[in-house]
């Protein structure tokens, strides 16, 4: 494998998931469509950086070079940094935060790196001094609650929360799990009637753009499952 992958939920309240991950070899790989916003710490050739990427709309591929270490921290939507609007982040257009080898800087201070285990200890401190924050609005629609503000007032705060629309944060999340039961051995058809899907085709299109393979191509890579977390 091209990259060797362990992730962690996270029961801090605004962080989806937590992941490390260190590659073997280099070379280039489908990097699938996410609603999170992540924080990416960097190892690579004796210098260490952190990065700040926004959601991802479509499929990209990407470069992975050998002998690279990275930790990563991926946040729920709803959650953002007041300082760095998602939508200037989206779409691979990462933030390199100024860094040195021992520690970044963020809103005039120094920080030190976060680690695989002590990843919410950093994120509870971006909260404390409100680095991090939540709209309320936004992930009561994300769960489902209802008695919010009108539809306008609600889609907008949507796009500011999260750097895309409600709907786009729905067909990502069909899509990727209709990619994990495709990797968990389910037939096409099964995926399609199970997911809601009109048909074959319909599924074969969602899954290109946002996955960047067909459910046939997802369907033959078992080994690529580290993927649904974005790993890159």
């Amino acid at each position: 494998m091209l990259i060797e992958f362990q992730d962690r939920a996270s029961d801090s309240p605004v962080v989806d998931r937590v992941w490390q991950s260190r590659s073997t070899g280099s070379g280039r790989f489908h990097s699938m469509a996410t609603c999170n916003w992540v924080m990416v710490v960097t190892r690579h050739r004796g210098k260490t950086f952190l990065t700040v990427r926004g959601p991802e709309t479509e499929a990209s591929t990407a470069d992975c070079p050998a002998d690279g270490e990275w930790v990563g921290i991926h946040f729920k939507p709803g959650s953002f940094m007041p300082a760095i609007p998602l939508s200037a982040i989206s779409n691979r257009n990462d933030l390199t935060l100024p860094s040195s080898r021992r520690t970044f800087r963020l809103d005039g201070s120094a920080w030190e790196y976060p680690g695989f285990d002590n990843a919410e200890v950093f994120v509870n401190r971006l909260l404390r001094k409100g680095l991090i924050a939540t709209d309320a609005v936004v992930v009561a629609a994300l769960n489902g609650e209802a008695g919010g503000p009108s539809r306008r007032t609600e889609q907008r705060r949507f796009v500011q929360a999260t750097g895309m629309t409600q709907a786009t944060i729905r067909q990502i999340e069909r899509a990727r799990q209709a990619t994990a039961l495709l990797l968990g051995g389910k037939s096409i058809a099964d995926v399609v009637y199970a997911l809601g899907y009109y048909d074959q085709a319909h599924l074969s299109r969602s899954l290109k753009h946002f996955v960047g393979q067909t459910p046939a191509q997802v369907g033959r890579k078992e080994e690529q499952l580290s993927l649904l977390y974005n790993s890159d």
